[in-house]
């Protein structure tokens, strides 16, 4: 309920129509403890008063506004859009020697609370009109409110309905494409142990072995797809750790391009690697930084053309280690740089290259897990160079 003490702001240029409704509100009240009336001849006065509780952030000091329509310095409802802009929650009940239904109806639509005719009005109906306009405004300010948090409420869980609905795209899109990857290398074995099973006793030792390794390579394949498919299964449940051990860079990439040696010398590439600043021993994840550093080498060695470069290079200082891994390949197309992370996805100029295109979604999850960035410059027929930077963490 409304306070006993009705704080009112009148404004009313005519000071006997002012004073006349004073005394209707005491002879209503017998007594004027009940209310007090502050009064303001002009609309700007009335602005500048409530102005002053924005501008030292106090409490309004009026429960209502009793506005005269014919002012100095307005004029009929155009005093209103003022008052309501710059005191929303406040209560507006008009004023006017008017007995005009439409004006009254649109005092109402523009949001007065009341519309009251001087001549028609005596103490009991006044204070009765302000405390009424006080309740309603409350109870419109209340709705106001529940309607927000409502809303607000429907807007979080239309966000979450729509992120489960992406979550379960990605699962059936993640298990498809899966499954087509895995029915490749299967193919192959089921092929190859056919006619080996087949053919047995026609096959020569050669060709024999060259079956078998095409079994080999297909298990090699379909245990590297399933182990992409697991961490990032497990990077999604957040359950990819950082686990750190102390590491030194220079053996560690030293050590990365030696185990590429193989790959390297059949596609007759050379491999540039450069290293400088004081610091090459650190705390890093060694599983976390061979997937990150093993996968961006392996894409170099993968998708440069046969005799090119690749530019491998380690900078570090006090506070972060960078690295850069730069091939003369077939380059990334611009369309295709804002997917370049997401599982699955492989630019539209890989052509026959084989691949998975899990590997730069499992190296954004390792680098994002040691807290670092990574960023990608590319051009098409010329080569892209991947840089990551990794926080310095020392003992």
């Amino acid at each position: 309920m409304v306070e006993s003490l009705v704080k009112i702001l009148l404004i009313e240029d005519n000071l006997a129509e002012a004073r006349l409704l004073q005394e209707l509100l005491t002879g209503a009240t017998h007594k004027s403890s009940e209310f007090s009336l502050l009064h303001v001849k002009r609309l700007g006065d009335g602005l500048r008063e409530l102005s002053q509780c924005q501008i030292t952030d106090i409490k309004c000091p009026f429960d209502v506004v009793l506005l005269d329509l014919t002012l100095p310095d307005s004029d009929g409802l155009a005093s209103l859009p003022p008052l309501i802009n710059l005191a929303p929650s406040l209560p507006i009940v008009v004023l006017t020697n008017t007995n005009d239904e439409e004006l009254a109806l649109d005092a109402v639509r523009q949001g007065a609370q009341d519309y009251l005719v001087k001549r028609q009005i005596n103490g009991a109906m006044l204070l009765r009109s302000l405390r009424y306009a006080i309740e309603r405004k409350h109870a419109l300010e209340n709705l106001r409110t529940v309607n927000h948090t409502l809303e607000m409420r429907v807007e979080e869980y239309t966000a979450e309905l729509i992120k489960k609905q992406e979550i379960n795209e990605f699962k059936s899109e993640f298990v498809s494409m899966l499954s087509h990857d895995i029915r490749n290398p299967l193919n192959t074995i089921l092929l190859a142990a056919g006619l080996l099973q087949n053919n047995e006793a026609r096959l020569s030792p050669e060709k024999k072995h060259l079956h078998f390794q095409l079994i080999r390579s297909a298990i090699k394949n379909m245990a590297q797809l399933l182990d992409e498919a697991s961490f990032i299964g497990k990077a999604d449940a957040g359950k990819v750790h950082c686990e750190l051990d102390e590491i030194n860079l220079e053996t560690f990439c030293r050590q990365l391009i030696h185990e590429a040696h193989l790959t390297i010398s059949e596609k007759r590439l050379n491999v540039i690697y450069e290293s400088s600043g004081a610091t090459s021993t650190g705390l890093w994840d060694e599983t976390l930084l061979r997937h990150i550093l093993g996968n961006l080498l392996n894409n170099a060695i993968k998708y440069s053309h046969e005799g090119g470069d690749i530019r491998f290079q380690l900078f570090s200082d006090i506070h972060q280690v960078t690295f850069k891994i730069q091939d003369s390949g077939i380059g990334i197309p611009h369309e295709d740089l804002p997917k370049l992370f997401h599982p699955f996805h492989r630019a539209e100029n890989v052509g026959a290259i084989p691949g998975t295109g899990l590997g730069l979604s499992i190296v954004k999850k390792c680098v994002d897990a040691h807290g670092g960035k990574i960023s990608v410059s590319s051009q098409v027929d010329i080569g892209t160079t991947f840089t990551v930077i990794l926080p310095l963490v020392s003992e």
